[in-house]
């Protein structure tokens, strides 16, 4: 809906809660996704064939069989890649398509291009392989054995955190297991590619990387970036699984239609999806903490393992967050902290919402209610007593706190849910009941914002005003559910102070705006939100310009409003300015450019500043316990999440909730099992538990802190509110521990590792009975 020309006077755009822009055509089935686009005529549908070992050296490969099935246009493997036989995003450590040897059960070994995909399918099953088997490292211990890993394990200090502990009065230590977990997004990965013109290349892919994929296709095929154009208009989900996974299947559906030059659709089916791509990585921590009579450390000493797969993908980047956020929002006072990086015969794991954050946290989390259990004294008491807040308190990189607001966030939480009149009452329920037990819990989060490979903090947009007034945007954020266009045009409706309605977005497309960052890092609307902004001002200025010279005002006096272009004394409508501009030849099209400021990092000594600021919440968690059988339910959550000044509230509370229930899953019910011979059994989601409707806490209370401002100059002074929600379930984990812990009367540390399912639940129960000898 364009401005007609007559004054339509514009509402507020920012800080107003406003619908997801597609939030009607999702309800209705009406978002079209890559396999809804019509398929164009000569397609071919591609299969990925898999290894069937775990490590393996391949013997025999012949797919002459598979070349002669009907309905086949073309088989390709390894011999068949044209440029680099490589789709990883750094390393240079992951074949498109084997050579040799097999690394992970599951690895793309050939692929299929037929007439249909059950054609394709058939002919994948004629292939001959034979294999010989190579030891099959799969898990943390076997890796960490044999000294396999990735890139030399990575040391943090602040102090000397081992003379802080051995001298403290009072020290607890323990061992954490943290599982990993599936993307489960509702859209698997999917690529379709169209040959153009003089060997170019279209490629719709389901990416939050389109310039990468770009990238990473024209190396494969050995064409120049120009030959190559990526579009993604919205994802079914992402969560950080399509950041560089999707590059393969984007680059395999390159490659069939470049040898065919015919359309070529990839569509991975939801078995092969979990099978084929990376998890969160899964950990193991060993924690050491020193800490005097009321609960405050004196120093901390983390020791993580994590399992990265077969090759590195973001794996190094991943363990460095986790390193960063071993502190979550406590001021650790000394600390050392150890990352081993461990190269597996597995699935190379990958992003995934909080991108090693996540499990950064999980360990002090447990330290502080292992300290709690200790003294006997209130978890929440502990956190509080260690949280940032004093001047110049420092991070382990070296970074100064000086916007914390955890302490006033937790305080207002805990008030705001009763929860102190509550954890008496968990204490009597618990003495009260022998095998049905409670729990409760309040956490914070203090998460990093930014990017820590500081040159991925920028992005562009490009802005086009046409003459009626209406106004296309693009940028280079991809949208994956998340609200980021709707909240990027509500930033150049309001620098125009038009309606929102008066503002498209477009495709994120490799040829519009270049050289783009990874949605990613919670940063999508901070920096494309400033990148929009910038290239409304260049046009505001051009505009405000004309104004002042037709309307004889300085230009100082010119401003854009509501009821139209204000030129002192005079008001014009927007797109009556905009017309008067395109007349006197003044340009209506602007691109805009941010780079985030002040950041820097020195990687070699593990110091800097990373972050441009942190986003703070905390969260409390009730839950029961079924004593008899681990059986547990989450029974109540309230949350108070910073967003800063929120641009666009609703669509805010909605990737609090979400985030909340995501990483409650990780933390309770979705297990990744691995078989020994390396094969996921869980691979469907009759063996693999995401939340359902169901498992939602009964009763669910969500704000966004009203005091919230963010002391940077951000778009708005609003915050990344994308991946910080997700820890906020790590309260749940704390109140699973908590009500385990009131089995043995909370005089011994449970040995609950993460996902809690109720057969963890149930062992950690017994094992507790018979150390406290209540057998």
């Amino acid at each position: 809906m364009a401005d007609s020309g007559a004054p339509v006077r514009a509402g507020p755009t920012v800080h107003v809660p406003i619908a997801h822009d597609s939030a009607e055509k999702h309800v209705a089935g009406e978002a079209r996704y890559i396999d809804d686009l019509p398929e164009p005529a000569g397609l071919l549908h591609v299969f990925v064939a898999q290894s069937a070992r775990a490590h393996a050296r391949i013997v025999r490969l012949d797919l002459s069989a598979v070349r002669a099935a009907p309905g086949v246009a073309c088989v390709l493997a390894a011999a068949d890649v044209p440029g680099k036989n490589d789709i990883s995003p750094i390393a240079g450590d992951d074949p498109m398509f084997p050579v040799e040897e097999v690394r992970y059960a599951g690895q793309p070994l050939f692929a299929v291009a037929a007439e249909s995909l059950p054609k394709a399918r058939a002919a994948a099953a004629l292939a001959v392989v034979e294999y010989e088997d190579l030891p099959a490292l799969l898990d943390i211990a076997a890796a960490r054995a044999a000294g396999s890993t990735i890139e030399a394990s990575q040391t943090m200090r602040l102090g000397d955190a081992r003379a802080a502990i051995a001298a403290a009065p009072h020290t607890v230590s323990g061992t954490l297991a943290i599982g990993g977990q599936d993307h489960f997004y509702l859209e698997g990965q999917v690529a379709l590619a169209v040959p153009g013109e003089d060997g170019d290349l279209f490629v719709w892919s389901s990416t939050q990387n389109p310039t990468e994929t770009q990238h990473i296709v024209a190396r494969a095929l050995d064409l120049r970036d120009h030959a190559v154009t990526v579009e993604v208009r919205r994802m079914g989900g992402g969560f950080g699984g399509k950041e560089t996974q999707s590059v393969h299947y984007a680059a395999i559906a390159a490659l069939a239609a470049a040898k065919t030059r015919r359309p070529a659709k990839l569509r991975l089916d939801r078995d092969d999806d979990m099978v084929m791509t990376g998890k969160r990585h899964d950990f193991q921590v060993d924690w050491q903490v020193g800490f005097d009579g009321e609960g405050r450390l004196a120093g901390a000493a983390f020791d993580f393992a994590s399992r990265c797969g077969h090759s590195a993908d973001l794996s190094v980047a991943i363990n460095d967050r986790a390193m960063f956020h071993a502190d979550n929002a406590y001021c650790l006072q000394a600390a050392e902290i150890v990352s081993h990086r461990l190269r597996t015969h597995t699935v190379s794991n990958t992003a995934f919402r909080g991108f090693g954050g996540p499990q950064g946290m999980m360990a002090v989390e447990r330290a502080m209610d292992a300290i709690a259990l200790s003294l006997g004294r209130d978890p929440l008491d502990v956190r509080l007593a260690n949280l940032y807040g004093v001047a110049g308190d420092r991070t382990p990189y070296g970074q100064t706190v000086t916007d914390s607001v955890a302490h006033e966030l937790m305080t207002e939480l805990a008030d705001a849910c009763a929860y102190r009149a509550r954890r008496a009452a968990v204490t009597r329920w618990n003495a009260e009941n022998h095998w049905l037990k409670r729990g409760l819990a309040l956490t914070p989060v203090k998460f990093g914002i930014s990017f820590t490979a500081t040159h991925l903090n920028q992005a562009g947009a490009l802005i086009h005003i046409y003459t009626d007034g209406s106004i296309h945007l693009n940028h280079g954020g991809t949208e994956m559910g998340q609200g980021l266009m709707v909240k990027v045009a509500q930033v150049v409706a309001d620098a125009f102070a038009v309606p929102l309605a008066q503002v498209k977005v477009s495709a994120a497309r490799t040829d519009k705006v270049p050289n783009t960052s990874a949605t990613a890092a919670s940063a999508g609307s901070d920096l494309n939100g400033m990148a929009a902004r910038n290239a409304a001002d260049a046009i505001k200025a051009r505009l405000a310009a004309l104004a002042a010279q037709v309307f004889d005002c300085a230009i100082e006096d010119v401003a854009f409003t509501p009821d139209g272009v204000r030129a002192g004394a005079q008001v014009v409508g927007f797109t009556e300015l905009v017309r008067r501009a395109y007349f006197e030849r003044v340009s209506l099209s602007a691109t805009g450019f941010y780079r985030t400021p002040d950041i820097h990092y020195d990687r070699a000594t593990h110091q800097g500043r990373p972050f441009y600021y942190y986003a703070y919440g905390a969260a409390a968690s009730e839950v029961a316990v079924d004593a008899l059988t681990g059986e547990n339910r989450v029974l109540r959550v309230d949350i108070l999440h910073d967003a800063g000044r929120s641009l666009n509230p609703a669509v805010d509370l909605g990737q609090v909730e979400g985030g909340f229930i995501q990483g409650m899953g990780w933390l309770t019910t979705e297990e990744l099992v691995f078989d020994a011979a390396g094969r996921l059994a869980t691979h469907a989601p009759s063996t693999y538990k995401i939340p359902a409707a169901g498992d939602r806490p009964p009763m669910f209370n969500i704000r966004l802190w009203d005091k919230g401002e963010n002391r940077q100059p951000t778009i708005g002074r609003s915050k990344a509110v994308g991946e910080p929600p997700l820890m906020l379930a790590i309260s749940v984990f704390s109140a699973l521990t908590d009500a385990v812990a009131s089995v043995g009367g909370r005089q011994v540390m449970p040995n609950l590792d993460a996902p809690a399912t109720p057969e963890r639940v149930l062992a950690a129960i017994e094992d507790l009975r018979r150390r406290a000898g209540d057998v």
